[in-house]
């Protein structure tokens, strides 16, 4: 998309197409929140627009909010949702436990599809990414001893996300990104609940694999398949841990006389 050889067509020049193709950028998620924007010089010959144009399309992002500048440092892609700690509902999400299982139906509407697009949509490049993730998290699980919830968690939410940025749905791909510490929450329950139990484990592992696979190898539908009975499976295990707990707690208030 910013191939110095392609040749702007004369609207893209002024500073409205200017603003109109960083927008688009940041949409396609090639400029993150949080990003620093390349230099001028490398912008304005990366997208062939002249210094004044690529200043004033800037100005016009910053009037909108959507990049913040700051002397000597450059401009970053700014926060495109207030920050998620200053939401109420937020807090209500992540302190509530019950609202994993919540969490995880979105997950499977939400990366179900996301799995389907990537698999129909995804070009070489998208694919070398996805399996870059999926072989750090492979790697991790093989060699590391002990394993790390936090660290893997983090690896399995980079490797679900590296599939939904395939899709190329930009309202998808901000979607899950600004969801990241609710879904990070709900990745990590089921990496501490269930990965050192062998059965899920194994589980787990076999799903990820035949995900990778089926998104690669450009199948929709199986992708979309495997990536709902991998979220259905952990629920489903999660449940039974916690029917389990509340058998036992049961047990125990029998035994010591509560009833």
């Amino acid at each position: 998309m910013l191939s110095p050889t392609d040749e702007p067509i004369s609207g893209q020049r002024t500073p409205e197409g200017v603003a109109a193709r960083l927008e688009q950028l940041i949409l396609d998620g090639i400029f993150r929140t949080g990003q620093l924007l390349p230099s001028e010089r490398r912008l304005c010959e990366r997208l062939g627009v002249s210094r004044a144009s690529l200043r004033e399309g800037m100005r016009i992002l910053r009037s909108k909010g959507i990049i913040e500048t700051r002397h000597g440092r450059g401009s970053t892609v700014a926060a495109l949702l207030p920050a998620r700690e200053q939401s109420p509902l937020m807090h209500l999400f992540r302190d509530h436990p019950r609202t994993l299982f919540d969490l995880l139906e979105v997950r499977a509407l939400l990366e179900g599809e996301s799995a389907q697009l990537a698999a129909s949509r995804g070009n070489p490049a998208d694919r070398v990414l996805i399996t870059r993730r999926y072989r750090e998290m492979a790697d991790y699980v093989a060699n590391a001893d002990p394993i790390d919830v936090e660290r893997l968690a983090r690896l399995d939410h980079a490797f679900h996300l590296a599939i939904s940025q395939a899709s190329h749905n930009p309202v998808l791909v901000h979607t899950l990104q600004n969801l990241t510490e609710l879904l990070l929450s709900s990745v990590f329950a089921s990496v501490k609940n269930l990965y050192h139990r062998p059965q899920p484990r194994e589980m787990i592992n076999r799903q990820h694999a035949r995900l990778h696979d089926a998104v690669v190898k450009g199948k929709p539908q199986l992708a979309r398949r495997v990536a709902l009975e991998h979220l259905n499976s952990i629920g489903e295990a999660l449940r039974e841990i916690e029917a389990e707990d509340e058998r036992l707690e049961r047990s125990t208030m029998r035994l010591e006389g509560w009833g």
